[in-house]
């Protein structure tokens, strides 16, 4: 969640999203644990050449200094191991690039708005405790339910002491892991879950609502009142805990929209299309945007920002300072907004209009080339890995200003040209490419 969950969730949520089903799945029986397979020493490295026991012992060190009691580090022993297929599939991971169209499409199905609803129907005390009490709208804690787990089906499978452990001695992220190792024992020592039920993602988050063990520490509640915060299995604690979540580390803003489509004007300054660029509802509705089906946008000082997922030929969205909670959770702009759009689907809003024509996305290849072109012009887009995220958006906007073409941060045939044909300008004479 927050700064890290973009990293890791996008290839879960993939992998869960053929399944339809929104009944909870119990977690599976309790695992052997598993023998410690060898630590490599680029892993190592970073730990002053330490094996993976002497760190391991220094974390354990770490934890009985913050609290956790021995008693809780002798029943987390056996499942504290190093697993470097972990760490393999935690370097290897891709975010799929996308149409947010086709994404949407599948993630935010007719299904899903549908089991979102029959859930804050099937809970509905909890769902209305949840709103009084944090301000966050059932409808917005059911499409993070839905996306996530499908409400408790994909919780994962792997044990999340070994996940975090194994990323923890990984260099990439150690210290952040290592905090997550140490809170994932915190949940053992206060009598939330026991070792052997921590079974989830590969990445090491929990639930049904997939929290990483910080944000099970520090935003979990019992809301069915048994005296264990479970997110595995009590949907009560899930839906009181992700409100609580939402709210408090998020910064929700109690009675405030979220995301909703709209029709833009071809004349749009689209250089202001961005979410950095937010301006009074009134003023949007000077330069003529309105909803879908024609009627006016409030004439009010609400803030907002237009979103353009897909550009200026795709679908246009609202995006107001809620709207945030949304990038915090995931800041990967394509579940985000999905994420969004479905909370307002489920809330009732109809289904997104569908662009008028195909909207043309740059291949794998020559997004990954345009990346480089922008790198060489002196931006930062972040790793250069054929995948537009919001760091290459911003880039792509400013070289669309640079050569006078509309700035909707959509990257096109026509800017990769114009970039091609810059830098070959830019080549000294008799240089051989």
């Amino acid at each position: 969640m927050v700064q890290t969950r973009f990293l890791i969730a996008a290839v879960a949520l993939l992998a869960c999203s053929a399944t339809a089903s929104a009944q909870f799945v119990p977690p599976p029986a309790k695992p052997v644990a598993p023998r410690t397979t060898a630590a490599s020493p680029r892993a190592a490295s970073c730990h002053n050449g330490a094996s993976f026991d002497r760190f391991l012992a220094d974390v354990k060190q770490q934890a009985v200094a913050g609290g956790v009691s021995q008693r809780t580090i002798a029943e987390a022993s056996p499942y504290l191991v190093y697993d470097q297929g972990i760490v393999n599939r935690d370097r290897g991971q891709r975010v799929f690039g996308q149409l947010f169209t086709e994404f949407a499409g599948r993630m935010a199905a007719p299904y899903r708005m549908q089991n979102g609803q029959q859930h804050i129907k099937q809970y509905a005390a909890a769902f209305a405790r949840a709103e009084k009490e944090y301000g966050v709208p059932p409808a917005v804690i059911a499409a993070f339910w839905g996306l996530e787990s499908d409400f408790g089906a994909n919780m994962g499978n792997l044990p999340t002491l070994k996940s975090l452990v194994s990323l923890a001695y990984d260099c990439r992220r150690s210290e952040m892991f290592v905090g997550e190792t140490i809170a994932a024992l915190k949940i053992i020592d206060r009598g939330d879950l026991h070792p052997d039920e921590m079974i989830g993602s590969w990445a090491g988050e929990l639930g049904q609502t997939q929290f990483l063990p910080v944000h099970y520490v520090n935003y979990a509640v019992d809301y069915d009142g048994d005296g264990r915060r479970d997110l595995l299995r009590s949907p009560a604690d899930v839906i009181g805990s992700t409100a609580n979540y939402i709210a408090n580390g998020l910064k929700w803003r109690r009675g405030e929209p979220w995301l909703e489509e709209i029709k833009v004007p071809q004349n749009l300054p689209w250089e202001q299309t961005d979410l950095t660029v937010r301006e009074p509802r009134s003023k949007w509705a000077q330069l003529g945007l309105t909803y879908p089906d024609g009627r006016p946008l409030p004439n009010d000082n609400l803030a907002a920002s237009v979103l353009l997922p897909m550009g200026r030929n795709g679908p246009a969205f609202m995006a107001y300072p809620n709207f945030a909670a949304y990038t915090e959770w995931n800041n990967s702009l394509i579940y985000s907004t999905t994420a969004g759009y479905l909370a307002s689907r489920i809330a009732g809003a109809a289904p997104m209009r569908k662009p008028t024509a195909p909207v043309a996305q740059l291949p794998f290849n020559e997004l990954k080339e345009l990346q480089q072109l922008l790198v060489r012009a002196g931006f930062n887009v972040g790793k250069v890995d054929g995948v537009l995220g919001q760091q290459s958006r911003a880039a792509v906007k400013a070289m669309q200003i640079k050569h006078g073409l509309p700035a909707d941060s959509w990257p096109t045939a026509d800017l990769l040209a114009r970039m091609r044909g810059a830098t070959a300008q830019a080549q000294p004479a008799g240089m051989v490419r």
